[in-house]
């Protein structure tokens, strides 16, 4: 089933179910949002469950038609956000970028930071930036929505608790992240909202794409139309979402609502590289750094620059039948 957060006039918004062609939806009578939904799940989901059976059906008589530009983010604020680096090929690039050297543990622990969970951006929401120079990026990345989950949980129970996937834009100020992270106490300012695909989905729904902890389809990146990345989000992920979950969980209980990214999704080359452009014969990239960094090691100099003001940035995942599964996020930067 798919899920999505109708703006209402209200923080939390209203919990509607989505049809898989994404092009209705009704309004989830049992709770009112999806916070309400996860915190008493397995009371709720047998009612998700049948909306979503007669909607796809066509026996909902009032339907609403599905419109992702009227939608929050599917939690449009979350008790916890946090994201990971389970793509360890981007670390290694990016951290290149800035001259750091990656240390060997980054392959077998995860990398996994605090975001701000208050206020995110909805899917068609601008994203807002005080100055140019701030290097403005965005990040595709995937996350998943937990249950409850107890601290010290093993891998097994934090895969039984992912209760949906979405996907992430996960907005980066590169050039505030270098003085910030030489403090020593990591990201704040350089990690400002981010922003959410219209509809958060259970992994049901991805039927064979979703296998061992990993969502085996390509993530599509646009800027200003133009194909940025298509990256396979299964390939070379080092830690699968259980393992990050599992790790987050490690020292605290997750509660109900916990949103775990994958951080940005990144292929190698063919050739065990850094990858290639997609005008180059390549998947592209994720995110703008990761480009940059590519730039930089083989022509020596970055030469795209970040996120203008007016620039438009779209991210999107299909099926293997060329359908969308979550909507897209479409944002256009603006000055704040």
């Amino acid at each position: 089933m798919k899920l999505a957060t109708l703006k209402d006039g209200t923080r939390d918004g209203r919990l509607i179910v989505v049809s898989r062609d994404l092009k209705s939806a009704s309004l989830m009578p049992q709770a009112r949002n999806l916070q309400a939904a996860l915190d008493d799940w397995r009371s709720v989901v047998p009612h998700l469950e049948e909306l979503t059976t007669k909607l796809n059906s066509g026996r909902v008589r009032d339907t609403l038609e599905f419109k992702p530009c009227d939608c929050h983010a599917p939690l449009p604020r979350a008790y916890q956000w946090a994201d990971g680096s389970a793509y360890v090929n981007h670390v290694e690039l990016v951290r290149k970028a800035r001259g750091a050297e990656m240390p060997a543990s980054f392959w077998t622990d995860p990398l996994m930071y605090q975001g701000g969970s208050d206020a995110f951006i909805g899917p068609c929401d601008p994203i807002r930036a005080g100055d140019e120079a701030w290097g403005i990026d965005f990040e595709a990345e995937i996350a998943v929505i937990v249950d409850d989950v107890p601290m010290g949980a093993t891998r097994e129970q934090c895969e039984q608790a992912i209760r949906l996937v979405m996907l992430v834009n996960d907005v980066s100020l590169r050039n505030l992240i270098p003085n910030e992270l030489a403090k020593g106490f990591g990201f704040f300012q350089s990690k400002p909202s981010s922003s959410f695909s219209p509809c958060a989905v259970t992994p049901d729904e991805l039927g064979d794409a979703w296998r061992d902890g990993k969502l085996h389809l390509p993530l599509s990146s646009q800027i200003n139309g133009a194909p940025f990345g298509k990256p396979n989000a299964g390939v070379d992920m080092t830690f699968d979402f259980p393992t990050l979950v599992a790790h987050a969980a490690k020292t605290r209980p997750l509660c109900a609502g916990s949103i775990i990214g994958s951080g940005t999704v990144s292929n190698k080359g063919a050739d065990g590289g850094p990858g290639k452009p997609i005008a180059d014969g390549g998947v592209g990239y994720s995110c703008l750094a990761e480009l940059r960094t590519v730039e930089t090691l083989t022509q020596g100099a970055a030469k795209t620059p970040f996120l203008k003001f007016g620039d438009r940035v779209r991210i999107e995942m299909l099926d293997a039948q060329g359908r969308s599964v979550f909507g897209a996020i479409d944002q256009i930067v603006t000055r704040a």
